[in-house]
C-alpha cells in the first residue's frame, strides 16, 4: 500500500514569500490550475489512490476537493493533518522575521525540533500530530491513498521515516501540488 502525500496548490502568500501557518488563506488561480492539472496527472499516471485525505485548511481542502472530483474518490478532511502553527511569525516572511523578532528567532533556529515558534508549534509537535493522524488513518486502509497537506507536516513526516533530525528537512522541500510517494508500511 502507498500513501501519496501532496502537498496544496498555490496561494497568494507562497507567491509573497508569506508564512501561512495555521491562517486559512485559499487557493489562488494558479492554485486552482495546478490541482485541476494535478487531477490530470493522477490519472494520466493511472494512480490508483482510492481515497484521499486532507487538512482542514481551506487551501488544502480545495486542492483536495479538485483532485477527488477528477478521479472519482471520496475525499475526507481529516483534523491533524493541519500545517504548522508559526504562532505570531504567521503573515511575515522569514526576512520580517529576522528583522523584527531576531533573538526570538536565534532561539528558535537551532533548537527548532523542540522550541515551540512564540505562540505556535514546534517540529516535534508537528510530527506527534501528523503521525498519530497518519497512524490512525491506515488503521482504517488497506489500499492506496492521498494525503493532501502541507510542507513542513510533508517534512517532518519524511524526516521521521528516513530517521533523520529536523534540521535536515531541507532535502524533502516539496512544490505546490507535488506528489511523494511513500510505502505505507514506513508508518505501522
Amino acid at each position: 500500500m502507498n500513501i501519496y502525500f501532496i502537498r496544496h496548490g498555490e496561494t497568494d502568500w507562497n507567491v509573497e514569500n508569506k508564512i501561512q501557518g495555521s491562517n486559512d488563506i485559499d487557493l489562488n488561480g494558479n492554485g486552482i490550475s495546478q490541482a485541476l492539472a494535478l487531477g490530470e496527472k493522477v490519472k494520466t499516471l493511472g494512480l490508483p489512490i482510492q481515497k484521499i485525505y486532507t487538512s482542514p485548511q481551506k487551501r488544502a481542502r480545495k486542492t483536495a476537493k479538485i483532485l477527488s472530483e477528477a478521479i472519482q474518490v471520496d475525499c475526507v478532511v481529516t483534523a491533524g493533518l493541519e500545517e504548522m502553527n508559526l504562532g505570531r511569525w504567521e503573515g511575515l516572511t522569514w526576512k520580517e522575521v529576522k528583522e523584527k523578532d531576531i533573538e526570538t528567532f536565534n532561539i528558535w533556529y537551532p533548537n527548532r525540533n523542540t522550541e515551540k515558534t512564540p505562540d505556535g508549534e514546534s517540529y516535534e509537535e508537528v510530527l506527534s500530530r501528523s503521525l498519530a493522524t497518519v497512524q490512525s488513518i491506515l488503521k482504517e486502509e488497506s489500499q492506496d491513498i492521498a494525503i493532501v497537506s502541507h510542507g513542513a507536516v510533508i517534512k517532518c513526516l519524511l524526516c521521521y521515516i528516513n530517521q533523520l533530525p529536523f534540521d535536515q528537512m531541507k532535502q524533502f522541500q516539496t512544490g505546490n501540488t507535488s506528489i511523494t510517494i511513500v510505502d505505507a508500511d514506513h508508518f505501522r
